[in-house]
């Protein structure tokens, strides 16, 4: 069942306010229903007459609104003037780290370009060398053929000398006898 009224009023008031508040609510019985009244209120609550969703007229107990005091207002005003200026300092932080940020990114971006640039002409020139080495593969194949025959020449040198040192030595046997 859904409080109205008065009552409504009574339980908004005693949830805002400390428990020495609400003893201070006693309740009585009023003419109009059977709805309880507030007997006596502290000073910080004030009753007003405010006419209910069907023009009634219900009473309705609210805080009283005291005027804040001019330190208070001062204090407040220079709290968030100093909140305003540190969050300005936050802000101007963040963007300064994100300027930097993207600073590092173009001048990684440009490294990148750079070498990629040495690595297409290191591609290029040894590509190039691949290509002078083929064109130079049958000349090497030439001289490997060359210094084959330049060996076995050199052995049939050898025997060719041995050979002529054996004709020698028995010539001077023979020359001997």
């Amino acid at each position: 069942m859904a409080a109205t009224g008065d009552e409504a009023a009574v339980m908004d008031s005693i949830s805002r306010e400390p428990a020495s508040f609400s003893e201070a609510l006693n309740t009585t019985p009023s003419s109009s229903g059977g709805q309880a009244e507030p007997a006596e209120l502290p000073p910080e609550i004030l009753l007003a007459k405010k006419p209910g969703a069907n023009g009634d007229g219900v009473e309705t107990a609210e805080e009283a609104v005291e005027p804040a005091e001019p330190d208070i207002n001062e204090l407040c005003s220079d709290m968030f003037g100093k909140m305003s200026i540190f969050l300005q300092g936050e802000l101007t932080a963040t963007c300064e780290d994100y300027r930097l940020l993207e600073n590092m990114n173009k001048l990684t971006s440009l490294k990148y370009m750079e070498m990629k640039d040495i690595s297409i002409n290191i591609s290029r020139n040894l590509q190039d060398l691949n290509n002078k080495y083929a064109s130079l593969q049958p000349y090497l194949d030439q001289i490997n053929k060359i210094e084959e025959q330049v060996s076995s020449l050199e052995q049939a040198a050898y025997k060719l000398d041995a050979y002529s040192k054996k004709l020698e030595a028995r010539f001077k046997k023979l020359e001997k006898r």
